[in-house]
């Protein structure tokens, strides 16, 4: 027998059966017209995903335990993944995003369908590191995820900037061949009148349009959160400062898919997406009185910002004799509309008028992939890859919001009107991967991807990752990785001008107000990631052990050198590459099929051996010491399931260094203990076509109330109700 030429058909018809179902093909044995078998081999990025760092949640894990709002609610319960706010000092701590390995928000990489979301990047980026967004986990409705890939570690560096912690991928269904559709509908009601209750509604309708050469997907989602009440704080413990803000969300989309031959097909996507906030009143600090003119009051309840979100794509899917390619076209349009915001010392991000101002941000990219298998010494798919992206800023209220008139700034104008509204970056990467099958049970993959951004220059990142099985039950697998974050349009933008009149001034010095300015010579952030793990598996038991490390350095933060003084004395500082950190910790999982295919039982841990600046001691970010994900899924009959989750939070120290002159000697020590949410759940299958599910979330009642203190930053609802149903054909 010919074994290359019967290799190349058999992945040929792997990549074709793979493509055509829609999702990524996995390696698996496939048989052979000759009667023989032989393994399949997969590609770099679908080998990497068999690493330890790395967790798929499907969409029947979503059903058993649907998020109530926003997909984070389900992503936080990954092995390496919490929820934090914009930054440690707690401020908009309730909008709580994606963090990775204790890396940040900021180095969590959302994408959808394997194309990066960039829709917080129009959200202004303030003095201390923060943004007033939820972040970009909310796009897709639950009911319309197929699956998502929550990658960490040295996995995630090959998609580039922003990826040092890692990287959500949300995966969408595809068209159908046949005609399908459902209509779900689901809420959820707080015990507590004082906590924001939900309603959310969608549909999606796919099918052929002309036969199984042309067939499309539709979906709508409606969904409102109510705000939590104004005084959900103050009852508690005397504090001002607010609870949840609520979301008013909407969202259509449409996907054609074009199979113009058997391994020629064309996708052609567009969607549109309204994210509100209903106002909670959060002026970012304990003291409710500081919002000017009683905003606050005034504006509880409405909309005070909102994004419009439209994307477009093109892609193109290819399969050929020699492998199989990849080409995309995609564009984003954000803007960002909400209530003029102050700009300087403590009244920054602080409402201050009635008028909306609108940022646009617009995204441009191209990419392109081709995946060669072939048998050179040992069986291996070579990656070839190419990326292009344009993002262009135009935030008139945020970078003409600081006003200094007649002021000299270092040779830039305190005018708001002599100074520029718009920047833009230029990126482009080149990238090589290669899965080797060096034996059965040895998989080497190494990597090399290159960007270049057009104001800063080039950026290498090596990775390699390794697979060696230990017998039929233990593999162990390691990986290491450079992985990089280029300077954001905020801080590279000379005309976003930010000041305080001394408080907000870095604490190294003495007297003075300060100005911050952007900086055209920053270098990238960079982190070198390791992870080493040893996975054991039997008979439906599956267990896990993996130490991680993450050193970090050139983090991008708010000067504390002054280059200079402008014309009226303030100290002159800018945006700089400041010193090294590093995070460290473990992670575990395990699973235990108590009664085959009946009664199973999930656990996943993460424990944090470290989380530090070395320049101040701060962490990175405030997460747990620890976090336990376990869940117990019963299959009571054909139609009926249960399940019971219970997360352990560790204690939640804050930080203890002071970093500017308002907290010096006043540093809070107060910490969030250890707690418990605890849910159950069960979903019935009434008829073929209608399914319901109920359920309990926080069954004890353990609730959090914010104080903007210490580590206290946020609010844990308390016990709530849920229920949904979905009618489909």
């Amino acid at each position: 027998m010919n074994v290359k030429n019967n290799y190349r058909k058999t992945r040929l018809a792997m990549l074709l059966a793979g493509l055509c179902s829609g999702g990524v093909w996995a390696a698996e044995e496939a048989l052979l017209d000759s009667g023989d078998t032989m393994v399949v081999q997969a590609t770099a990025e679908q080998e990497l995903k068999q690493q330890p760092g790395v967790s798929i949640i499907t969409a029947e894990d979503i059903a058993k335990d649907p998020p109530v709002n926003d997909l984070s609610d389900i992503i936080r319960k990954m092995p390496g993944v919490n929820l934090t706010g914009n930054s440690a000092s707690g401020s908009r701590g309730n909008n709580r995003q994606i963090d990775i390995r204790g890396m940040g928000p900021e180095n969590t990489l959302v994408l959808i369908d394997g194309v990066p979301v960039t829709s917080r990047n129009s959200v202004r980026y303030s003095w201390r590191g923060e943004r007033d967004s939820r972040g970009d986990t909310n796009w897709v409705p639950p009911e319309m995820v197929e699956r998502i890939e929550v990658i960490r570690g040295p996995a995630a560096a090959r998609y580039g900037s922003g990826a040092a912690g890692g990287v959500v991928n949300i995966i969408t269904k595809r068209p159908t061949n046949d005609w399908h559709g459902s209509l779900s509908l689901y809420t959820n009601q707080p015990e507590n009148d004082k906590e924001g209750a939900t309603r959310r509604a969608n549909f999606n309708l796919s099918g052929p349009l002309a036969g199984d050469a042309l067939t499309m997907r539709l979906y709508g989602n409606i969904n409102k959160t109510d705000a939590d009440a104004y005084d959900i704080n103050t009852q508690q413990n005397g504090s001002y400062a607010a609870g949840r803000e609520g979301v008013r969300n909407k969202d259509i989309n449409a996907l054609l898919s074009w199979k113009l031959t058997p391994t020629q097909i064309f996708d052609f996507e567009y969607g549109y997406s309204r994210q509100g906030n209903i106002y909670a009143g959060d002026t970012q600090y304990s003291n409710g009185n500081l919002s000017p003119n009683g905003l606050v009051e005034q504006l509880y309840g409405q909309e005070t910002n909102r994004l419009y979100r439209q994307n477009y794509g093109i892609t193109h899917n290819g399969i050929w004799d020699w492998g199989q390619s990849k080409v995309g076209f995609y564009y984003e349009k954000t803007n960002n509309t909400r209530l003029k915001e102050g700009s300087t010392g403590r009244v920054e991000g602080m409402i201050n008028d009635t008028a909306y101002d609108t940022s646009r941000l617009e995204d441009y990219r191209s990419t392109a992939e081709v995946n060669v298998p072939l048998f050179l010494l040992f069986d291996q798919t070579i990656t070839l890859g190419a990326e292009w992206e344009r993002q262009e800023l135009n935030d008139p209220a945020s970078m003409t919001a600081t006003a200094a008139s007649g002021v000299d700034i270092g040779g830039v104008s305190g005018d708001p009107s002599s100074r520029s509204t718009k920047n833009s970056a230029n990126t482009s990467a080149v990238y090589f991967e290669d899965n080797i099958e060096a034996t059965e049970s040895t998989y080497i993959i190494p990597g090399l991807r290159f960007d270049y951004h057009n104001q800063f220059g080039g950026n290498w990142s090596p990775s390699l990752n390794v697979s060696q099985g230990l017998g039929d039950l233990f593999k162990l697998k390691a990986g290491i990785a450079r992985a990089y974050k280029a300077p954001n349009l905020y801080q590279s933008s000379e005309g976003y001008l930010l000041a305080t009149r001394g408080n907000g001034c870095p604490n190294t010095i003495e007297s003075g107000s300060c100005y911050l300015l952007g900086n055209d010579d920053l270098k990238p952030e960079i982190s070198v990631n390791k992870e080493i793990g040893l996975e054991f598996a039997w008979e439906g038991y599956d267990a896990g052990v993996t130490w991680f490390r993450n050193d970090y350095k050139n983090k991008i933060v708010s000067g504390t050198d002054i280059i200079g003084y402008a014309s009226n004395g303030y100290n002159i500082l800018r945006w700089e590459n400041g010193g090294k950190a590093v995070v460290e910790g473990l992670e575990a999982n395990l699973t235990v099929p108590i009664i085959r295919d009946t009664l199973s039982w999930r656990t996943n841990g993460t424990y944090m051996i470290k989380s530090e600046s070395k320049k101040t001691g701060n962490p990175l970010s405030i997460i747990p010491e620890y976090t336990v994900n376990t869940m117990l899924d019963w299959q009571v009959t054909d139609k009926l399931s249960a399940n019971t989750t219970w997360t352990m939070y560790g204690r939640q120290k804050p930080r203890q260094y002071a970093e500017i002159r308002n907290e010096t000697g006043s540093m809070s020590n107060k910490e969030i203990g250890a707690y418990s949410i605890v849910g159950v759940g069960v979903n019935y299958q009434l008829t073929k076509n209608l399914r319901a599910n109920t359920g309990i979330s926080n069954l004890f009642d353990k609730q959090i109330y914010r104080e903007n203190e210490g580590a206290s930053t946020y609010n844990e609802p308390g016990r709530a109700y849920y229920a949904g149903v979905t009618m489909s054909f």
